[in-house]
């Protein structure tokens, strides 16, 4: 009886009755620390899917519904939105209330919200419900960064940020082909709908997530609000413009502009602000997010753009197309772990600058391809790129995590977030761009790339020599 209650002790997840988070050592114990890495893993799995899975069906659900193809990318657009809009605010909440709280909160709205997606057979129902399902993805992904710093020990921390890029990569790299598989086998709605299980294994396995004590801060509704507006001018003017309207875009990221300014003017100087200027103000943080989103712009313009020079520049099929994209994600699934094990021994700034060197390396020997090269000359030349873009990522935001006050890690985390967020948005700005001058089908885009990560590897290489380098290295 007794062996088969040890037995038991080991598989709960819960922790153990009047034991604080405050009182634990540094990261989980065992094997509460595998049963965490697991909810989160499902957690950040189906995020991923589902801002990437629909892409496929965009065209059935055109066509079924009766919409133009110009407006039915909203149904990507209105996810990408909302979620970059609540993030910060979120992040502010979870310390307010709890993180594992919030993100549990946040899978059952994701949950719902997909579970209704099934019953969509109107365009605007449909636009709504991808808003609410953004809205639980915000709550989750705005406290998950600060939650993987609590489940590893602080000398594995790169090891946990590599898991979880692999874990991003691989769902990544499967969205698109199972979205296809369930488009050509299942109603349309399907897509929306594949990854609220994954949900609810997150939701089972919640139990052994870290939730220390909420903090007794003021709410902040009026910069919450402001933030996740000023979010909204910035990035649907950015949205707007692509789509063709520019001097529409133009002024509405001008007025997001004016309304950035006014609000890091009002959060300055504010305890626990929502706009985290006091982290950007840390030579450390602010060169690790603006390097995040110089990265992040660099590998999506070049994801963006290899298509078109692919299918229309080269004349391969878009089957084949799928093909010859997929030794990046690929390549990083291998790459991502063993950056995160290497920054945890190894300067990140040492590993971020390799890195980028590889990746410029890499681009640059796919901008200088002859016309027809063969489909091994583009896998290699991808793979190489991806690389060091794999890296780079890990590296950098185990340093972004893992340097910010323990207190503000959920705010650390929803600036990571939102790097990511901005910088993809920001290169699918820059590749609409050059198409539309009519340089996107040639090499240009790649060389865009480039430079953008020089820009990465340069605001490493300052972060590196700032005042407390050793300890930020």
């Amino acid at each position: 009886m007794a062996a088969m209650l040890r037995a038991a002790s080991l598989a709960d997840p819960r922790p153990p009755q009047g034991e604080s988070e405050a009182d634990r050592p540094d990261g989980l114990p065992m094997p509460r620390r595998v049963w965490a890495i697991a909810a989160i893993s499902f957690g950040t799995a189906l995020l991923v899917l589902d801002g990437a899975i629909p892409t496929v069906a965009l065209p059935t659900i055109a066509r079924d519904l009766g919409v133009s193809n110009a407006a039915v990318t909203n149904v990507i657009t209105v996810y990408q939105l909302v979620l970059v809009m609540v993030l910060f605010p979120f992040a502010s909440l979870g310390d307010r209330i709890g993180h594992r709280t919030l993100y549990q909160w946040g899978q059952g709205v994701f949950m719902a919200a997909s579970a209704a997606c099934w019953f969509a057979t109107d365009f605007t129902l449909l636009l709504v419900l991808r808003a609410f399902q953004a809205l639980g993805a915000g709550m989750a992904l705005a406290v998950s960064a600060a939650m993987l710093r609590q489940i590893y020990p602080s000398a594995k921390l790169g090891t946990g940020m590599g898991i979880n890029s692999v874990i991003v990569a691989s769902s990544a790299a499967l969205a698109p082909t199972l979205g296809g598989w369930i488009v050509g086998h299942a109603p349309w709605q399907t897509v929306f709908v594949v990854a609220a299980p994954l949900a609810v294994v997150s939701l089972l396995l919640g139990r052994a997530l870290p939730d220390p004590k909420p903090r007794d801060i003021p709410a902040q509704w009026k910069s919450g609000l402001w933030s996740a507006l000023t979010m909204l001018l910035l990035v649907g003017g950015m949205q707007v413009g692509t789509h063709g309207n520019v001097p529409l875009g133009v002024a509405t990221v001008l007025m997001g502009v004016a309304s950035a300014v006014w609000l890091v003017k009002r959060e300055k100087g504010r305890e626990n602000p929502v706009l985290p200027v006091d982290l950007l103000a840390k030579p450390v943080l602010g060169l690790s997010a603006l390097a995040a989103i110089a990265c992040f712009i660099a590998s999506s313009a070049l994801m963006l753009s290899l298509p078109f020079r692919f299918e229309e520049g080269m004349g391969y099929p878009p089957e084949t197309v799928g093909m010859l994209l997929l030794p990046f994600p690929l390549t990083l699934l291998f790459v991502a772990p063993a950056a995160g094990w290497a920054s945890d021994r190894i300067a990140a700034t040492k590993l971020g600058v390799a890195g980028m060197v590889i990746a410029v390396a890499g681009m640059l020997l796919l901008a200088t391809m002859p016309e027809q090269p063969g489909a091994f000359a583009i896998v290699w030349r991808l793979a190489l790129a991806a690389l060091g873009f794999g890296m780079f990522f890990a590296p950098n935001s185990r340093l972004l995590i893992g340097r910010a006050p323990p207190e503000r890690a959920a705010a650390a985390g929803g600036l990571l977030s939102t790097s990511r967020l901005v910088g993809q948005t920001l290169g699918a700005v820059v590749v609409g761009i050059l198409l539309a001058g009519g340089f996107g089908l040639g090499p240009t885009p790649l060389y865009v790339a480039c430079a953008l990560a020089v820009v990465a590897a340069a605001c490493s290489l300052a972060r590196f020599s700032q005042r407390d380098s050793a300890a930020n290295r």
